[in-house]
């Protein structure tokens, strides 16, 4: 959030005399201010100096071991994108093939995740996975109120049933939309939702369960097909009827790649819609997302809007109305330029590296493995017992100093005594740089286990690094 910072002081960009092509003095008196409008234009090549240069204190994208969200895609998918970016996805009357590329990529995601029917799937593009939850969550919510009008009438109030480790959008949505959030707690070293926690927090007022395929806390996968047929097991006793969304904003495009044996699909009759980020895992920059509902039963046509718009009139239902189309057209290219093979590959070298990583890691004997990157291309470590004279805060400051982003943070209640480290291998991650920062790890373990305890107890307060 930009906030303002009330300040009355004149703070002002200093401009290098040298990008004047005439006058060097006078460029200097260009010296725009940093928090109001210049009275004057500035050329164009001494805004962009004055920008790039202050843009070089960004982390390199290459070292960030935080994000899910691609960093590097090939020239021919900048060129694309650029000879997109003044399109707008919204109009689709004045640009119908960026709509028909829309279609296609919704196909053959419905393929993907083994729509039973996909000439009955209905799904659409988003700016993201938090989009397309919004969504997914206000479907399941519809879907409930009409079967349950009189008792939403008469004030009971809808639930929705997640683990603890959900990605904070599904709170946010529990929250605009006045969904009763129910969070199933971490216990022991189960650190998502499974069939026994989701079960306990059902009942009449559910409008439906989350389950994840891909936990950002750990990587893990959560059992969706169990979750489905202790759902099916409480409808034969009880007639309720829940539906469940999963959150594949990583796994969607990881599993049918990795693990296509593993049932978490449309495969699953109660699966009622998936979402996924084409900006995580789906290889494309931010931010695109992929909504999609098994059939349209499935989506209330109440919450399909047709709008009139620039001479033509179209179906829309996500939140969003302009936004650029460039980032749809990018999906298109990756699953034209990759096929199956091409993101089977991809995927692999992705948890090929991880798993490399954790187990080289668990060798170093200061850190105990959660996860060992063979679900998601991810995985999280705290340090191991007996370590006393440093913690995951230490070993993330101090790969910083080195430009590595591995974030460091607490988990949530009930295990908030565990503090791990986490690691996203993402394409461009190569097993060279994997290398490099095991050598970094190693290098500062000596220095590490010298210090008479960890930095917070000398008064340095812990950053944690984790965004989802």
């Amino acid at each position: 959030m930009a906030l303002h910072t009330g300040s009355s002081a004149d703070h002002r960009l200093a401009v290098n005399a040298l990008l004047g092509e005439a006058d060097p003095v006078g460029t200097m008196r260009m010296a725009p201010p940093k928090h109001r409008l210049h009275h004057a234009p500035l050329p164009p090549h001494i805004a962009y100096q004055l920008i790039h240069d202050e843009l070089m204190l960004d982390g390199n994208a290459k070292l960030n071991l935080a994000t899910f969200v691609t960093t590097q895609m090939e020239p021919e998918a900048d060129r694309l994108m650029a000879e997109c970016a003044d399109k707008n996805m919204i109009d689709k009357d004045e640009y119908p093939q960026t709509a028909e590329l829309e279609r296609r990529c919704v196909a053959i995601l419905a393929d993907l995740w083994h729509a039973p029917d996909p000439e009955q799937v209905v799904g659409c593009s988003t700016t993201g996975s938090s989009e397309a939850c919004m969504l997914a969550g206000l479907a399941l919510k519809r879907r409930w109120m009409r079967r349950n009008q009189d008792r939403y009438d008469a004030g009971a109030r809808p639930n929705l049933v997640m683990g603890v480790n959900v990605q904070i959008c599904w709170e946010k949505f529990c929250n605009f939309w006045e969904v009763e959030c129910r969070l199933a707690p971490m216990e022991g070293e189960r650190y998502h939702l499974d069939a026994e926690s989701a079960l306990a927090l059902c009942d009449e007022n559910t409008i439906g369960v989350v389950g994840v395929l891909g936990s950002t806390f750990d990587g893990s996968y959560e059992p969706i097909q169990q979750i489905c047929a202790a759902l099916d097991e409480l409808q034969q006793r009880t007639g309720l009827d829940i539906p469940v969304h999963v959150d594949g904003a990583s796994g969607g495009m990881v599993a049918p790649f990795l693990d296509p044996d593993l049932l978490w699909d449309f495969r699953l009759p109660r699966v009622a819609s998936i979402n996924t980020s084409g900006h995580k895992y789906g290889l494309v920059y931010p931010g695109v997302g992929w909504a999609l509902w098994r059939d349209h039963e499935a989506l209330p046509k109440e919450l399909v809007f047709k709008v009139n718009y620039l001479g033509g009139e179209m179906p829309t239902f996500a939140l969003n109305f302009s936004r650029p189309g460039a980032e749809v057209v990018a999906q298109y290219f990756n699953f034209l330029r990759l096929g199956r093979e091409g993101y089977r590959a991809v995927q692999q070298s992705c948890r090929r590296v991880a798993r490399h990583l954790a187990a080289e890691i668990e060798k170093l004997g200061s850190f105990r493995l959660l996860t060992r990157g063979d679900q998601l291309p991810v995985f999280a470590f705290t340090v191991a017992d007996g370590v006393t004279a440093f913690d995951v805060f230490d070993v993330s400051r101090r790969l910083r100093e080195r430009g590595w982003q591995v974030p460091a943070y607490t988990f949530p209640d009930n295990l908030t005594d565990l503090s791990v480290l986490r690691v996203v291998c993402r394409n461009g991650f190569t097993m060279d740089l994997a290398d490099l920062l095991l050598a970094d790890l190693a290098r500062l373990l000596p220095e590490l286990s010298r210090q008479p305890g960890p930095a917070q107890e000398r008064g340095i307060q812990p950053e944690s690094g984790f965004h989802h």
